[in-house]
């Protein structure tokens, strides 16, 4: 019998990199845990303005602490600007706006549930806080308790970045330009506006194509396309080492079973699958040769090419070395599939193939809608 997994290991201390670009300081941060201190006390410290744009936003626990820190920081006079997206958040975006309104800030619902009626499907997906244009926190991490760890039960598994820098200052300029390409030093942020995400694939399938030696991913709802599955069993067969960390459960209805259709193809291709089951798996993450970093909000999925999405690249060895460490720890305590495991009998395949590639295509023709939508 394989090992169960176990709670989520704790990475070493988020400290910034020793050998950073002067003016840039990236500090890696393991899921809701290490970043919602670091949140609440940027938010805390800010004397200027404070941006905040997240997918979901949930109003008990830490959603209140947080709720509390953007009041009080409006009370002081600071810029407070809050975006959730109407679907994400929708159990919480009345009590947010009616609170935050009345302490001075701005908050705006992206897309609520009404605007289904009209034909505006896509989402908001993005997770940004952005303080005085001095420090910013990106990744794949909502505000909810879920994100945290309660005494020996893990949050689920994400990861984020802090960054301080020039990066931030050009961030806070593009935050509402749509799509933008940001670079200073070994950190580049990427935002997918009314573009779509396509040039975030692209930016995937690019690091994917570099790698030599070793490519570990970890995605959380992992359905890609035809040629973004060909690029890493390509990568495989040149002799890179592939290994994905997936999801052994999902908050997402039939999300696995359209993922676990396209593990045969990858076992035989040589890339090694492992499946996260201590928690719910978040990351949207990716280390290339332990040198290059991807990290965001950007899920390789469908619906990632059509919703506002953040991806953040990071060429630092330390940084890198750190995210390497993180998904080798989590695939150490993570149930690996063998090809054996994929066995079933011809109905049970059948069926797994069918509801499989139905939620696939299913995913893939509703964002070519709403992408057509948008594009109107």
């Amino acid at each position: 019998m394989r090992p169960e997994a176990q709670p989520s290991p704790p990475l070493a201390p988020a400290l910034p990199s020793s050998r950073e670009a002067p003016e840039e300081r990236i500090t890696l941060l393991d899921g809701g845990t290490e970043a919602y201190p670091r949140m609440l006390e940027a938010i805390a410290s800010a004397k200027q303005r404070v941006h905040l744009e997240v997918y979901t936003f949930e109003r008990e626990g830490v959603g209140a602490r947080f709720v509390d820190a953007l009041v009080a920081a409006a009370r002081r006079g600071v810029v407070v600007k809050v975006v959730v997206d109407g679907w994400g958040s929708m159990n919480s975006s009345s009590h947010l706006t009616e609170t935050l309104k009345a302490a001075g800030a701005t908050v705006r619902v992206y897309n609520p549930l009404t605007s289904l009626f009209t034909g505006r499907s896509w989402r908001n997906h993005r997770k940004i806080l952005l303080v005085d244009d001095a420090v910013a926190f990106l990744g794949g991490i909502n505000i909810g308790d879920a994100y945290a760890a309660h005494g020996n039960e893990p949050g689920w598994a994400d990861l984020a970045v802090e960054l301080r820098g020039d990066i931030c200052r050009q961030l806070g300029a593009k935050l509402h330009a749509g799509t933008s390409a940001l670079t200073s030093g070994p950190v580049s942020v990427f935002l997918s506006g009314f573009g779509g995400g396509h040039r975030l694939r692209k930016r995937y399938i690019s690091a994917i194509d570099g790698a030599t030696r070793e490519l570990v991913l970890a995605h959380a709802y992992f359905l890609p396309d035809v040629a973004f599955v060909r690029a890493l069993k390509r990568a495989a067969r040149r002799g890179v080492k592939v290994s994905l960390l997936l999801a052994g459960r999902s908050d997402v209805v039939f999300a696995r079973a359209a993922t676990m259709r396209l593990y045969r193809d990858f076992l035989r291709a040589g890339v090694s699958i492992h499946e996260w089951t201590a928690s719910t798996l978040h990351a949207k993450a990716a280390v290339m040769d332990g040198k290059k970093l991807l990290v965001g909000s950007f899920n390789l999925d469908p619906l990632s090419l059509v919703n506002l999405e953040t991806l953040v690249e990071v060429e630092e060895p330390g940084v890198a070395a750190q995210s390497a460490l993180w998904l080798e720890r989590h695939m150490e305590l993570s149930r690996r599939v063998f090809l054996e495991d994929c066995a079933r009998s011809g109905l049970q395949q059948w069926l797994l193939d069918i509801l499989g590639l139905a939620v696939a295509r299913f995913a893939e023709r509703f964002a070519s809608f709403i992408g057509r939508r948008r594009r109107r």
